[in-house]
């Protein structure tokens, strides 16, 4: 199978095919986690400051780690650092089946284990998202990025209902057991993929000096650099719903651990629709034009969540959102990709991904605080107008009409 420039077809690539397959495992196994943690730390703590704090915890790596990853990524051989960090993900959800088979959990284990699980994966994702470009050709970046978050999503349509089963039939223990088994087989697929080799810059002093390469590189990319500004934003408004809505489903709606699986299972339907039609999109609007309109999809999204009364209601609206995040994430990606030269894509995907999450943690935090004594809704409420103003402002910037 050939394209239409006589290129091979990404269902031929070997390289991009194993790492396909091994994300796609270690993502129907992260679903299981997914579920499982903030349930697990509800039936401990019946807290909604203790779910969000964990949370938080799990997005710190990319705030600490973000620059330093970013200059591993790029100094060293990235197929090892793949290696590594997905051994290191394995390991940890060792030690929590260990912990929860010997009746020992605690929450401040799952703290732990949370930050060193989620500090690996993020290194694993920094790496994973630079070696796309040196197997796969520069015209086939969108396609594969689609075809990674289509699969992607079909799983969280299956996985959080799968899970959700699990927990109620058999334990926590038994998605933790999933997930590290299918980490066992990312790290099967990685060791036999073949990266080519890359020429990189051997003139750095130091590596602040490749810190601040880095730096600058994103900073004077003007395409790159609004919509990194913009997702920072987009990160405070989501942070203030994702910390609070599990709790909010199980406390004030009284979901079951099934049906919050069923809830996050049809928010994939939109990321599932949003990965198949945007080649279609792309052929009729700009990459400017889709990224500010995807905003618009938030705000219905919000609007939903503010009046929702039952599980599935919210299913629906954070599918909308799904849809929405998908569509936003396959541009900035292929954008990042396409005009970051690739021996500082490492460095720039861990100094932009460092910048958007900042106000993660603080959001998280926040609305922990806020769900302990105040109306959670109104924080549904509040997200919505962040997205509304970012849409007005990406509405009349020159962005929307560069890419």
């Amino acid at each position: 199978m050939k394209t239409a420039i006589g290129k091979p077809s990404l269902w031929n690539n070997k390289n991009f095919l194993l790492l396909w397959s091994g994300t796609s495992l270690s993502s129907f196994g992260m679903q299981m986690y997914s579920i499982a943690i903030p349930l697990l730390i509800y039936d401990l703590s019946r807290s909604a400051l203790s779910m969000s704090i964990m949370r938080a915890i799990e997005f710190f790596p990319n705030i600490i780690l973000g620059l330093i990853a970013g200059v591993l990524v790029d100094r060293m051989n990235r197929k090892r650092m793949m290696v590594w960090t997905s051994f290191i993900q394995a390991l940890s959800m060792f030690v929590v089946i260990l912990l929860m088979n010997t009746n020992q959990i605690e929450i401040w284990h799952l703290y732990m284990v949370g930050f060193v699980l989620s500090s690996a994966g993020y290194t694993f994702g920094n790496a994973n998202h630079s070696v796309i470009p040196q197997i796969v050709s520069k015209d086939q970046l969108t396609s594969a990025n689609a075809k990674m978050s289509l699969v992607d999503t079909l799983i969280r349509m299956v996985g959080p209902g799968i899970a959700g089963m699990l927990i109620a039939v058999f334990s926590y223990g038994s998605t933790f057991i999933i997930y590290f088994f299918c980490l066992i087989l990312l790290l099967i697929c990685i060791q036999f993929i073949k990266v080519p080799s890359l020429n990189k810059n051997k003139g750095s002093a130091s590596i602040w000096a490749d810190l601040k390469e880095g730096i600058d590189e994103l900073f004077r990319n003007k395409i790159l650099l609004t919509p990194t500004i913009t997702i920072l934003f987009i990160n405070f408004a989501s942070s203030l719903v994702i910390g609070v809505l599990v709790f909010f489903a199980a406390d004030e709606l009284g979901a079951t651990s099934q049906q919050i699986g069923f809830m996050f299972t049809i928010s994939a339907i939109g990321g599932a629709i949003g990965s198949a039609v945007i080649g279609k999109i792309r052929k009729r609007f700009g990459r400017g034009v889709i990224y500010t309109y995807s905003l618009l999809f938030d705000v219905m999204a919000m609007l939903m969540l503010i009046f929702a009364q039952t599980w599935w209601t919210i299913g629906i609206s954070l599918s909308i959102r799904t849809f929405s995040t998908t569509l936003s994430n396959i541009v900035y990606f292929t954008i990042r990709q396409e005009f970051t030269p690739n021996h500082l894509l490492g460095r720039v995907a861990g100094t932009s991904s460092m910048l958007m999450k900042l106000t993660l943690p603080l959001g998280l935090f926040l609305s922990g605080l806020w769900a302990e004594w105040l109306p959670i809704r109104i924080l549904f409420l509040i997200s919505m107008c962040i997205f509304s103003l970012l849409f007005i402002r990406l509405l009349f910037h020159p962005f929307r009409n560069l890419v």
